[in-house]
């Protein structure tokens, strides 16, 4: 077993030899941190549900795995196309097998309480990058009328009808305004998100509500105001692309001294990364239809960089930056204020030769919430350092593409193993990167 929950192959690794300047064109695939909740609001309605650019990885077969057993009917009508249905919610209970696998599971709490006033969810999970306690999802709910108890495997809520509210969160976690949106949409009343996520994922996720009915405003000032309906019905949604594996392409492709065009990249979601593409020495074109991400031919330049919430650099960006920032000329920093256990992955970078120091020290001037608190949240990047293949175990999912990056980069070939983490949040990574010319050996 992984220390997420599931079994993996052990013996399941890719080889990558490095040296290689990325060419070519890619097309980025659905947003993982957007279809998952799409797949949970599809609860919401006793209609079908149908969904495009829906990637083929390992977390949206897990989250089908946990519908299935609700009562969802799901089919695959094409290789990016899925229709769901729940004319019945059979189960209230995502089973215990699901603990620990991923932070999905709590998100099925408000659409159950609406269809059947009754939830038992098992315990949340994910990869280990910080706390990420469950405290807002809960204490939102609480306010909206849910009684939940708590036992050392799962939540058990439950409800006669959830009713609106005023909930302001202590802070602009996705995962609690999307847990409180999904529960406000059929609610009785209004509900007043205050300090709410704004990532382009909670609003992808919002438009796929107002399609099936609901009556949601994005106000100014992070406020969300849900006015609740009685039923919600079907629709077709069209998953935005993955800002995540966009940014990823487009370091790699810089830092690799080469030229890759990513199709249907959009400027709007990645206007913060474009900037420090373009500070650190990159550069990029943008069409109407994709972005092309390239090496001006000048030395990289070292950066300074703060990670924040949206419309802030995102903290899913920082991994593959850091990578590329060993190839720039002279001292970056780098101050991650969303997760306190983000640089881990960062000692395999400096046994493969990068120069990187940590420290809890507040390295900026945004205000921090583990200012004081003794985590390693701050990194020094020196550079330029030239990096040596090695072995890499890669210990969570967006560390992954950082260990695939620097292999990208290192003379000679490094093994990376634990791809499963890849694999989770990643479609069919190594034929992508095989056609931007990279050298990669599945094993």
């Amino acid at each position: 077993m992984s220390d997420e929950g599931v079994a993996v192959a052990t013996d399941h690794y890719w080889e990558i030899s490095g040296g290689v300047s990325l060419h070519g064109e890619v097309t980025p695939a659905g947003a993982k941190n957007a279809v998952t909740k799409q797949l949970v609001a599809s609860l919401l309605t006793t209609e079908p549900c149908v969904l495009s650019n829906v990637p083929r990885i390992n977390e949206v077969e897990l989250i089908l795995g946990m519908l299935r057993e609700l009562g969802t009917q799901v089919e695959w009508l094409a290789q990016d196309e899925l229709r769901l249905r729940t004319p019945e919610i059979t189960s209230s209970v995502v089973s215990e097998q699901y603990s620990g696998v991923n932070r999905i599971p709590i998100l099925f709490m408000g659409p159950l309480l609406n269809r059947v006033g009754e939830a038992s969810v098992p315990l949340v999970g994910g990869c280990r990058i910080g706390d990420r306690p469950v405290d807002f999802h809960v204490a939102g709910l609480e306010a909206m009328g849910a009684e939940i108890e708590y036992s050392s495997t799962s939540f058990v809520a439950r409800s006669d009808r959830l009713v609106g509210c005023h909930h302001r969160l202590p802070y602009p976690s996705v995962g609690a305004t999307e847990n409180l949106v999904l529960a406000a949409v059929t609610a009785k009343g209004t509900t007043v998100i205050e300090n709410a996520a704004m990532e382009p994922e909670v609003i992808d996720l919002i438009l796929f509500l107002q399609q099936m009915g609901a009556v949601i405003l994005v106000d100014v000032d992070r406020r969300i105001i849900v006015e609740g309906v009685d039923a919600l019905h079907g629709a077709t949604h069209r998953v935005v692309p993955d800002r995540i594996e966009i940014a990823s392409f487009a370091a790699a492709a810089v830092a690799t001294g080469g030229d890759v065009t990513i199709h249907g990249a959009r400027q709007d979601h990645l206007i913060t990364f474009l900037n420090t593409i373009r500070r650190v020495g990159g550069g990029f074109e943008v069409t109407a239809e994709a972005i092309r991400f390239f090496a001006t031919g000048e030395k990289l330049a070292g950066y300074h960089l703060e990670t924040d919430v949206h419309p802030g650099f995102m903290t899913d960006w920082q991994q593959p930056l850091v990578v590329l920032l060993t190839q720039a000329e002279g001292p970056s920093v780098i101050h991650e204020t969303v997760y306190e256990n983000r640089f881990g992955y960062t000692e395999a970078l400096s046994a493969m030769g990068a120069d990187i120091t940590l420290t809890s020290q507040c390295l900026g001037s945004r205000s921090c919430r583990f200012a004081a608190r003794d985590f390693k949240h701050s990194a020094v990047v020196m550079g330029p350092t030239p990096l040596q293949a090695a072995p890499l175990a890669i210990p969570d999912l967006r560390a992954g593409f950082a260990y695939v990056m620097a292999a990208l980069l290192a003379n000679g070939t490094s093994t990376v193993h634990n791809v499963h983490y890849i694999e989770r949040g990643y479609a069919d990574m190594p034929g992508k990167l095989r056609g931007l010319g990279a050298r990669v050996t599945v094993h």
